[in-house]
């Protein structure tokens, strides 16, 4: 039940690989041919800025309009004619690509009646294949895997560029039949259609729940009826995009003829159905009406009335599930419960008698399960059948724990797993007694874990092989000293002999937003085209990220964001002034919300890197608001029509920052056409100020692809190609382009 996030947050991989001198000249040669006729256009005063209300660069902004596809395919010929012609390229490509179709990758999954059920892409399944086997069979070295749904065959059948976007299942009886609603998206897109599916017959259901593409939610009641929030018309969205209206529907009628139980307003970020299942099988309908990013009123729909009744937990809460009848909440804020004698904080795991609150509708004692010291945070809590387990992280080391309430409170206790890096809870239930958990480190690959609940044994279930040389190789975290004297933490991979005479290649990679903890991962592209040629990888654990809980988070939002670009500045200088690395060979990386970290690094401290990878970003912070789902994060960024947020955004945008005099690094900006969250317009209009200030700059724009700026494998793998030749070009020769 966790709200909407910007983005997965997920590291992108990036790698550069070395080349011969001959080679690396005729590739900056080419490239610098291409540049000279892209940059011949005007002088600095007939530059259009954008400034205050004025953009001349508005129509960038209209996603299909004809001339911005005419200059973003322009700009796809330009970039990929002068990257893809790069020896290195097509090797890059070659790796990124085994290593993203590979076999050897984990198959995780999902535990239906026994039954494994995993959606797998590779090389052969592009689109990808939703398979299932028994857990037996799943536990050997090589499953004997049933195709559910094939989503090329699907494609091409139907004419689409499906994207699969995930299952909503649900067993109206045990032991019976499974019935799903799969989401399937046009090229990637956050918006979806729904259509229901037996997993017994493995087929669509016929006269089955159909959905009209929409950004929606929806919670099975029972197997004739549905919640649903979803697009029904004029004014009916919010101004983030999203519904706030949400109905119930009965199987055999039309959707237009649905029962509304819940509406919010236009200024929600939006309202959403769920179902929260009780121990004893009863279904509580209930809706979360997001009025912002981070808080949120949760409805329970009793049965037979009309009225919702609100549930008494704080704004900026989470309900992570039901334990031994009570129902746990985790706070991202201070509680003192009204006439209770007890204060919880911000980060606290609480809870309290559901059964109490559903017979009495008053908020009921609330008991402390677990509260976090300061180098911890809680992930998240998982419900299985027989035990709650509380996923943490300890300077940013990941760990489990079970938990178990008892005549003298809570008591945790912490499940055993190999090694120092990222633990995490990879799939539980509450009606399966086996939970799968996963560990990595930047140089341990995945490992899936299998936790029997009624033994507490845990046993290795799967593990990948190494997939690149770490042998000399050493992680480290280091401490940078922000400009307010915060320490912030860092890891740095690099070679055990690294020289410290700044001449080490180093990319530095942040976020910086919405809560998402950037923790340790294991990337086979990482390794094999960046660290094993000798380049350092950084991974800076900033404010605004999740690392240490609540206040971590909120100690940059709004008005005090600079304070997370100081946390990313600082990283850098230390790096620097530690001697691995100089301004000539320090690149950075970032998406989405680190894409407007990238942004702002960029017109803050051009002299501090010599590349800057863009992804996916946010530019324009004063019309952000009015683009796609923007309006969903003024809780984080700031609402550019209040007059003191948007003048403090202005110091920040890094869109109204660019200036035309400016010594920039050469950038790479990345996005995706089909991109429903983060509008590619700020990609566009921000890569059209170099263009028309005669500055060079790479622009890359995925015509399909969403969010994550790729639809399929060999895209990322392209993607990734593209990201490498450009770091390595910056970075591993010390080129100046």
């Amino acid at each position: 039940m966790k709200r909407f996030l910007l983005a997965g947050a997920a590291i992108l991989a990036a790698a550069a690989c070395q080349s011969t001198t001959d080679e690396t000249q005729a590739a900056e040669e080419a490239d610098t041919a291409v540049t000279t006729a892209q940059t011949d256009v005007a002088t600095d005063a007939d530059i259009a800025l954008p400034t205050g209300e004025n953009d001349p660069y508005l129509w960038l902004e209209e996603v299909e309009g004809e001339r911005a596809l005419d200059w973003v395919r322009a700009q796809n010929e330009r970039t990929l004619g002068a990257l893809q012609s790069d020896p290195l390229y097509e090797g890059y490509y070659q790796e990124a690509l085994d290593v993203l179709t590979s076999d050897e990758r984990i198959p995780y999954g999902s535990i239906r009646d026994g039954m494994v059920y995993n959606f797998w892409q590779d090389e052969t399944n592009v689109r990808g294949l939703w398979r299932r086997t028994p857990l037996e069979s799943y536990a050997t070295e090589t499953p004997e895997w049933e195709t559910v749904l094939d989503f090329d065959k699907l494609a091409e059948e139907e004419g689409k560029n499906w994207v699969f976007k995930g299952s909503n299942c649900y067993q109206p009886e045990e032991g019976g039949r499974w019935l799903c609603m799969v989401s399937l998206s046009d090229g990637g897109k956050d918006a979806v259609i729904q259509r229901e599916f037996d997993l017994s017959t493995r087929s669509f259901v016929e006269d089955g729940f159909v959905t009209t593409e929409a950004k929606q939610g929806l919670s099975w009641v029972d197997a004739d009826t549905v919640l649903i929030a979803t697009d029904w018309g004029e004014g009916s969205l919010t101004d983030s995009g999203y519904p706030f209206i949400v109905k119930r529907w009965t199987r055999g009628t039309p959707l237009e003829a649905a029962e509304e139980v819940v509406r919010g307003d236009t200024a929600d970020v939006g309202v959403f159905p769920f179902v929260l299942e009780t121990e004893d099988g009863r279904r509580l309908q209930g809706a979360i009406q997001a009025d912002t990013f981070f808080t949120s009123t949760v409805w329970w729909l009793p049965d037979g009335e009309e009225t919702p009744v609100e549930v008494p937990i704080p704004p900026k809460s989470d309900i992570d599930g039901i334990y031994k009848g009570k129902l746990l909440v985790s706070l991202q804020q201070d509680w003192a419960p009204e006439g209770q004698p007890v204060a919880f904080k911000s980060g606290d795991l609480v809870a309290f008698d559901l059964d109490m609150f559903l017979e009495t509708r008053a908020l009921p004692a609330v008991e402390l399960v677990f509260s976090p010291d300061e180098s911890q945070a809680v992930n998240g809590v998982a419900i299985a059948d027989g035990a709650a387990l509380l996923s943490i992280q300890e300077n940013v080391v990941g760990k489990v724990l079970k938990l178990e309430p008892g005549s003298g409170g809570w008591t945790t206790s912490e499940i055993a797993l190999p090694g120092k890096g990222q633990s995490g809870i990879a799939f539980a239930d509450k009606d399966v007694d086996t939970v799968f958990l996963n560990y990595e480190g930047f140089l341990t690959p995945d490992s899936l874990l299998r936790y029997d609940v009624a033994t507490g044994e845990v046993s290795p279930l799967k593990s990948l092989p190494a997939k690149f040389e770490t042998d000399g190789l050493a992680v480290e975290q280091f401490f940078a000293t922000s400009s307010d004297g915060t320490k912030i933490p860092y890891f740095i991979i690099h070679k055990e002999d690294m020289p410290l005479d700044g001449t080490t290649p180093t990319l530095l990679y942040g976020y910086g937003g919405f809560q998402v903890s950037m923790n340790p991962s294991y990337s086979a592209v990482r390794g094999r085209l960046w660290l094993e040629q000798g380049g350092a990888y950084v991974l800076a654990n900033i404010r605004g990220g999740g690392e240490f809980g609540p206040d971590w988070h909120q100690a940059g939002l709004k008005q005090k964001r600079q304070i997370i670009y100081d946390d990313f500045i600082a990283v850098g200088e230390d790096l620097i002034a530690r001697g691995i690395t100089e301004t000539d060979h320090l690149g950075i990386m970032g998406g989405s919300n680190g894409g407007l970290l990238m942004g702002v690094m960029l017109t803050q401290r051009p002299d501090l890197w010599d590349a800057v990878v863009i992804q996916v970003p946010l530019l324009d912070m004063l019309r952000y608001h009015k683009l796609l789902a923007g309006a969903s994060w003024v809780d984080e960024y700031g609402d550019p029509d209040i007059p003191e947020e948007r003048e403090f955004l202005k110091t920040i945008s890094p869109y109204q920052n660019f200036d035309p005099a400016a010594d920039y690094p050469k950038p790479l900006f990345l996005t995706s056409t089909k991109d429903d969250r983060v509008h590619p317009g700020h990609a566009r209009k921000m890569a059209k100020l170099f263009e028309e200030s005669g500055k060079p700059f790479f622009y890359y724009e995925n015509i399909d692809g969403g969010h994550s700026a790729a639809a399929n494998q060999k895209e990322t793998a392209r993607r990734s190609a593209l990201e490498y030749v450009y770091l390595k070009r910056r970075l591993q020769t010390g080129a100046s382009e």
